[in-house]
């Protein structure tokens, strides 16, 4: 897998979704788009300069693959300043950077045929389950996809006439049940918060888990974990279970230590990291006390090494750990086989030994 990279390009279109979020459009010019191939929900990582700093977050592709367009969801969150940005500034003709399509919580729309699909989605959580919803339906003529989405209210729902027109297109292969948090709705199963009662009861009303085929699952921590934990209660094997999250926690907390300012000085003891990167190998020195992690410290000596989220979750920084060991704080995006192949997320990876080599380009 060819290492994401940035290049800047223009939006075509914005256009609003709710009264906090919009949908942002990129044009793809004809050279660069194989650099921009994807499957559905794969995401990308933008990056702008705001307020005088660089501020980069990672988002999903809510389209099916399309020549020459790419189209991200953007909700406006507390304390988001990317998100604040983008919502209220952004306009068609800007150029900003964005990273080439990346991710593994994608289906093959190819091999979908007789297959159930479903997703849960919680809020901005519909995004990448609408380009696997389109994908999986217009794949196959007899592939079924049933999609859970939980909102607060009505006027959250984003996406709310084109899962509508999803569901006029596909009437007896797409099962589309809106949850509404705190407005009531017809069906009392429907309303109120998804906890571990009404989940359960969810899945013997309406989704059997034994005729699912796969599970996708977009949306806070809390609300994935607690599907995951239920799922696997009712026998459904680890591997159909697809998990992304669109925060970890508390969006204003800081994740990572990106940017975090580290000397090094004479007499205490350190430990070397050496990473490859574009065929180029550097090596930084880091303090063992000040815990810093391989992202970090790499970032000192190579502006350029990709990374986005820094809370483990959307994977753009990813390496192979080569030779020494590191400990990881967070992982949520990296699947049991690449963790067994030796991959790990740098920004959540701090050393354990006094030398350690990663390698980005594998």
């Amino acid at each position: 897998m060819a290492r994401a990279r940035f290049h800047s390009l223009a939006v075509a279109d914005v256009r609003p979704l709710t009264a906090a979020s919009v949908e942002v459009t990129f044009a793809v010019p004809d050279e660069l788009r194989g650099e921009y191939d994807y499957l559905p929900g794969q995401h990308v990582a933008l990056r702008a300069h705001v307020g005088g700093r660089e501020l980069r977050r990672s988002y999903s592709l809510c389209r099916p693959p399309s020549a020459g367009r790419l189209s991200v969801a953007i909700k406006r969150e507390l304390g988001g300043a990317f998100s604040t940005w983008a919502t209220s500034e952004l306009r068609p003709g800007d150029e900003i950077d964005v990273m080439s399509p990346q991710g593994t919580f994608t289906i093959d729309p190819a091999r979908t045929a007789g297959r159930h699909i479903v997703g849960i989605a919680a809020g901005s959580g519909i995004t990448p389950l609408m380009a696997l919803a389109g994908s999986v339906l217009s794949g196959s003529p007899d592939s079924r996809f049933t999609l859970v989405y939980t909102n607060r209210t009505a006027i959250d729902v984003m996406f709310l006439e084109e899962l509508a027109d999803l569901k006029d297109r596909y009437p007896a292969r797409l099962a589309l049940h809106h949850v509404l948090s705190r407005e009531q709705r017809s069906a009392p199963l429907l309303s109120g918060r998804i906890d571990e009662d009404r989940l359960r009861r969810m899945l013997d009303a309406l989704v059997p888990p034994s005729s699912v085929d796969e599970w996708f699952l977009c949306g806070p921590f809390e609300l994935v974990q607690l599907c995951r934990d239920v799922l696997e209660e009712y026998g459904v094997p680890r591997d159909r279970i697809h998990f992304e999250l669109f925060t970890t926690g508390d969006p204003v907390e800081p994740r990572g230590d990106i940017g975090r300012p580290v000397v090094v000085h004479d007499g205490e003891r350190t430990a070397e990291i050496e990473f490859t990167l574009d065929g180029m190998t550097s090596s930084v020195s880091t303090p063992v006390d000040a815990n810093e992690s391989v992202l970090n410290a790499a970032l000192r000596v190579r502006p350029d090494v990709p990374f986005a989220c820094t809370g483990g979750v959307c994977g753009t920084c990813r390496a192979r750990l080569v030779s020494g060991d590191v400990r990881m704080t967070e992982n949520y995006a990296l699947e049991p086989e690449e963790l067994e192949r030796g991959y790990v997320l740098t920004c959540q990876s701090h050393p354990l030994t006094d030398r350690v080599v990663v390698d980005y380009d594998v």
